[in-house]
């Protein structure tokens, strides 16, 4: 049994009544284009939050991040700061622990995560709602290509990765292969759960 999981079992009760979407996707596939695009449409709406993940690797154009060191990373979650926590790509994620006390105040959280987590957070939270983002092969290795961020290891390997786990089939499935805006609107529907299709 991993950490997290250990960890989102440990709770008494799912953490509700608000809901948690939960992006994820192979890499290359357009998540965080998707999520600024999504939280600019949800901007002026207070029961919709998109907290920043903690990664121990710096910003990017790309990701809006908090970044910190891995000592800083192994302190925040010996402290309980964080309500989950992965490891993928060589590098350590996070989501802050307060997404609970808007989750617990019936927002709905919208956050990126791997999809070896879903499992446990499926466990932990009331209304969970998936949405697998997803491109084709090669134009997931041609976005993989452009974005050259070399820390995140092997381009092969990347686009082979798989989880194989039951748990952690999307409720949404959104193929990112064409208009980003139209993408993004489909992405701003499933937040605000009015069904994803225009």
């Amino acid at each position: 049994m991993s950490e997290t999981e250990t960890m989102a079992q440990d709770r008494a009760g799912a953490i509700g009544p608000g809901r948690l979407v939960l992006v994820v996707g192979p890499s290359g596939a357009g998540k965080d284009t998707l999520l600024r695009l999504a939280q600019a449409a949800c901007a002026d709406d207070r029961n919709v939050v998109f907290p920043r993940r903690v990664v121990t690797r710096a910003s990017s154009a790309d990701e809006d991040n908090i970044a910190v060191s891995p000592d800083d990373f192994a302190r925040a979650r010996g402290h309980g700061d964080f309500a989950v926590h992965w490891d993928a790509h060589g590098h350590s994620y996070a989501l802050p622990v307060e997404i609970n006390d808007d989750i617990r105040a019936g927002r709905t959280v919208v956050v990126n995560v791997s999809r070896t987590v879903i499992g446990a957070l499926r466990r932990a939270y009331a209304n969970v709602v998936v949405v697998a983002i997803t491109a084709p092969p090669d134009v997931l290795a041609q976005r993989l290509a452009a974005r050259a961020r070399h820390s995140d290891g092997d381009l092969a390997e990347r686009l082979s990765r798989s989880v194989d786990d039951s748990s952690a089939n999307a409720d949404v499935t959104i193929l990112n292969a064409g208009s980003a805006d139209y993408h993004g609107r489909q992405l701003v529907r499933v937040i605000r759960n009015e069904g994803w299709q225009d």
